[in-house]
Formats: structure tokens, sequence, C-alpha cells
């Protein structure tokens, strides 16, 4: 089997499998490499493209470096010794936004972000699909973004990690944001400020850059075309909160009552993805009608139950400190108490940044690997061994009115397949109260 001048493709699993079926119609000649002995996909791969070889084990960069292409998948670093040596030959390395981008026939409109962006990719795709649009919603969410093309979409909504951002340049963007920035996958990064310059490069692939004033690290560079959204009144073409109403400029759109999802951040979100429909022209009767009816994504800021007058609401896709800052903010005030479940792995984050919002916290469960370290941020902190622990613990006390939120602002790996096992650990523990 010879691979010299070959494409790879670094990294099996769904983002690999739709790289093979992209590349494989366009007639280009793909090897697959991926470190696990057994990859998902692996079944698949063999059944519908017996003709691709699938190598498995520690990359090599002899092999590597002769290669024509690498398409590397978004969980591997382009640190990782092989493929760094790779770039340093020469070889083209880039990711499956990359191919996608060379290829879209229809606008895009991209959002990355710490937290919130698959809550506003999911909502800018309801919003065009009310105005009665064909449109593809993908990428780092549901399907991957090479599985969209060739459907005669009049729009793609992409969401993008910082991840699939590294090797990606070409994206042509009708509109984009980077809904807000904090410490998350420090582990990869070089520090806080290359995890977020890495967001920021998306805005030198749009046409019009969505930044958020409150967060000064969105901030679109000096002479890009921009405009701002904010829970402040706006001006001119910005977007923001005016007297009880969601507004562009002084123009009402909507009372922020009407939205179907609760909480402040949801009425940040709702007003970026306005911003980002409105840049893209999509009818705003339809956007105004899918705010009012789109109740939000699983596992982020959910209500799950109501039990004896408490309110159980499952925020499991929280896996850094910004989500649950924006989660206590968001609810804190339209609850008597607020009962807190939190842990896992901080992933090398500096848990001391959440002690100004623990302090809105009338109780905190802790658990995983960091739950001592938050523990020790709060007086009324206990430690449990388990989910279902915490939320007995939390029914035992809390009275109507209260709220129990599992937002645990750290990785589930450390105890759980995934933050949706976790959620739905959670969820059940809530409905069998």
């Amino acid at each position: 089997m010879s691979t010299h001048g070959n494409t790879f493709i670094l990294g099996l699993g769904l983002t690999g499998l739709s790289c093979v079926r992209f590349l494989q119609a366009q007639g280009i000649a793909v090897s697959v490499w991926d470190t696990r002995a057994a990859p998902p996909g692996a079944d698949q791969l063999a059944r519908d493209f017996p003709q691709v070889p699938l190598l498995t084990g520690p990359l090599k960069a002899e092999v590597l470096c002769q290669a024509k292409q690498l398409v590397v998948s978004p969980g591997i670093a382009l640190a990782t010794p092989a493929i760094a040596a790779a770039i340093q030959a020469g070889v083209e390395v880039i990711g499956d936004i990359e191919l996608f981008a060379r290829h879209a026939d229809a606008p895009v409109i991209a959002i990355t972000g710490s937290n919130g962006k698959s809550t506003v990719t999911s909502w800018v795709g309801e919003m065009a699909k009310a105005a009665g649009w064909s449109v593809g919603v993908g990428g780092n969410i549901g399907t991957p973004a090479l599985d969209l093309l060739g459907q005669d979409h009049q729009l793609y909504v992409l969401e993008l990690s910082s991840f699939q951002l590294e090797t990606t340049h070409s994206l042509d963007c009708v509109a984009a944001t980077v809904l807000n920035v904090s410490a998350d996958h420090l582990d990869r990064y070089d520090g806080f400020e290359h995890y977020r310059d890495t967001k920021l490069t998306l805005y030198a692939q749009a046409r019009l850059c969505v930044s958020n004033r409150a967060d000064p690290n969105t901030l679109a560079p000096a002479g890009a075309r921009s405009i701002s959204f904010g829970l402040d009144p706006a001006d001119g073409a910005d977007f923001g909160v005016r007297d009880g109403q969601l507004c562009q400029g002084e123009t009402a759109l909507l009372r922020s009552v009407e939205l179907a999802m609760v909480g402040e951040h949801n009425v940040a979100n709702a007003l970026a993805a306005l911003a980002l429909t409105q840049a893209a022209q999509v009818p705003l009767a339809g956007c105004l009608q899918a705010l009012r009816s789109y109740t939000g994504l699983a596992h982020r800021c959910e209500l799950v139950a109501v039990k004896h007058g408490v309110k159980y609401v499952n925020d499991s896709k929280a896996t850094n400190i910004g989500a649950t800052q924006a989660a206590i903010a968001g609810l804190s005030g339209g609850a008597s108490r607020l009962f807190l479940i939190a842990g896992g792995d901080a992933k090398g984050a500096d848990l001391t940044e959440l002690t100004p919002s623990l302090a809105q916290v009338h109780r905190l469960y802790t658990l995983g690997q960091d739950g001592p370290a938050l523990a020790a941020l709060h007086s009324a902190a206990q430690p449990v061994v388990s989910i279902e622990q915490a939320v007995a613990l939390a029914a035992e006390e809390a009275q109507p009115g209260d709220l129990v939120l599992l937002s645990p602002a750290c990785a589930s790996i450390d105890m759980f397949r995934n933050f949706v096992e976790r959620g739905e650990r959670f969820a059940t523990a809530a409905k069998g109260l």
C-alpha cells in the first residue's frame, strides 16, 4: 500500500467520514490515519469505502511529510510532533471547515465563542426555517459541515470551535460573531490570549463582524465592518434592550418576555441571532416568530422538572467557567435561592474566577476530580459522590420558589461518557423525586 503524495485524513469519527465522502466524490485518493486502535467509524469506512486505507497507531512524521495534504480532525492539535513536522516541510494542513469554505454554494453565517454558540447557531437556523428558507445547520454541532453541501440551501449556519478555526482561513461569511471569550481549553493553548486570538481569526473571514459590547475580548479589529449586541440600549445599527424590548437602535422588535427561552444570557443570545440573520437579510417576521417559539437545546439551561414548587434546570453543557457564570447570572434573579451542582475536569482553568458568581449560590454541591477546588470557594459547599446524591440532598432542603441547577463549569470526562450522559443522569434523578 503506497501512500506517497496522498491526501491524509487524520482522525476518523463523524468528521473524518464526512471528509472521506466528500473527497472521494471529488475523485481524490485519500488515506485515513487514526491513533486509536479501533476508531469510531472504522466499520462504516470499511463497508462504504473498502478502497480507502485505514492506518492506526502513532502518527509518523516521515510519512506525513511526504503527503500532498493533511485534513486534520479538530480533536488533534497542530502541535502534535508529526503534524508540526509536516507543516515545517510545507505540506498543506487544513480541516473540514476549510474544505467546506472552498466549496460553499450559498451565504454562510458563522458563530463561535466560549458559551452559547450552540444555542445561537440552532436559533439562527430556526429563524431561517421560520422565514421559509432552506438552511443547512452544522459544523461543531450536529451535522458535519461537508455533509450540508449540495442540497440547494439558501443559507449555511455553522457553529465553529477554536479547534476548527485553527485550520480554517478562507470562509467568506456574510456575518460572523465571537459571542464571548472566557477561559477554556487552556490545556491545548499557550494561555488565554492564544485561545482568544484563535477565536478572533473568524473576523478576518467575515464581511460583517458582530461583537458583544459586554466583552472586550470579542471586539472586531480596527477597520473591520462591525456592529454589536448587548443588554444595554443601543444606537444606530447596533442591537440592545430598551424599556424591556429587544431593539435595533431605537426600533423595537420584540418584548423580552416573549422569548421562549429564559435567562438574561438568552436575551443576549437572541440579540446576537437577530444581528446575524438581519445581516443575511432573513425576513424579520420569521425571525421574530422563531424567537417566540424556539425552546432551546437539551442540556443548556433546560428546565427538566418542577417538584414541590422547586425548579430543576439541566445546564450540563456548561463545561467551562464562563458558561456557569452566565447561567448563575441569568437564573439567580428568578429564584428565591439557588442550589448549584458543579465539578468535574476543569481542564486547567482557574476556578477561583467563579468566586463572585458563587456568592449568589445558597448551597453548592461539588463532585469530580476538581470538586475539592470548587468546594474551597464556598462556605456552604458539600462534596458528593454522584449526581443522584446531590439532587437528593438539594431536594431535602429546597423550598417552593427555589431552583436546583446543574451547571458544572467543568468537563464530564472524569465521571461520565460526555456531558449528555451527565445531564440525563441529573434529569432522571430530578424527575424521579
